[in-house]
């Protein structure tokens, strides 16, 4: 089976599917194997951006989706104007970056780390389906453990957690509280090399 036509049945079943399409799943149905899959995929990926076509080929985690390129986003609105589209608040934001940053969390540590009660957010970031149960942690009343979900990453345009930007280092003083004057000099140290390396 010539290139052509391998890529042309992957980009059927991505546009079938609608959804993100695991990488053994695209292998199993095209009986290509993970590398030839990847090389294949990467010449749309880069046929998608060079020419001025309507959709771009992203990668989920281990997975690949079909759809509307970023730019195009505000002629679509017009017709999916009905689709209920999250509207985090700034508690929602700070729930789901600390989740973001510790995969495999429970709720009392989020609420440890916020200082306040963080149910509700939760609650409304599952329904959301930005993030997901990620199994009980073996403590005492085996609590649920939390993790984002791949709608996270497609929703902030990540690959994977790894893309997630660096945290400021930081020191704890003798009542565990974040030294801010440490983070504050760490951020501005680094803002001083990189206008040394421009």
């Amino acid at each position: 089976m010539d290139y052509k036509k391998q890529q042309g049945i992957i980009e059927s079943i991505l546009f079938a599917a609608g959804r993100q399409v695991e990488v053994k799943e695209l292998m199993a149905a095209t009986e290509l194997g993970r590398d030839e899959l990847a090389g294949i995929i990467e010449i749309m990926k880069n046929e998608y951006a060079n020419e001025n076509r309507g959709i771009e080929l992203i990668k989920i985690d281990d997975s690949y989706q079909l759809c509307a390129k970023k730019e195009n986003y505000e002629y679509l609105y017009p017709i999916f104007d009905k689709r209920s589209k999250p509207n985090l608040s700034p508690a929602a934001l700070e729930v789901i970056s600390i989740i973001a940053y510790n995969p495999k969390i429970t709720r009392a540590e989020i609420e440890a780390i916020r200082g306040v009660g963080s149910d509700g957010t939760i609650y409304k970031l599952l329904e959301y389906e930005l993030i997901q149960e990620a199994g009980r942690k073996d403590a005492p009343g085996r609590p649920t453990m939390y993790e984002t979900s791949p709608k996270f990453l497609k929703m902030f345009g990540l690959t994977s957690l790894e893309e997630l930007p660096e945290l400021p280092k930081y020191k704890l003083d003798e009542n565990q509280q974040i030294v801010i004057d440490e983070v504050i000099e760490s951020v501005e140290n680094d803002g001083d090399e990189k206008s040394d390396n421009d």
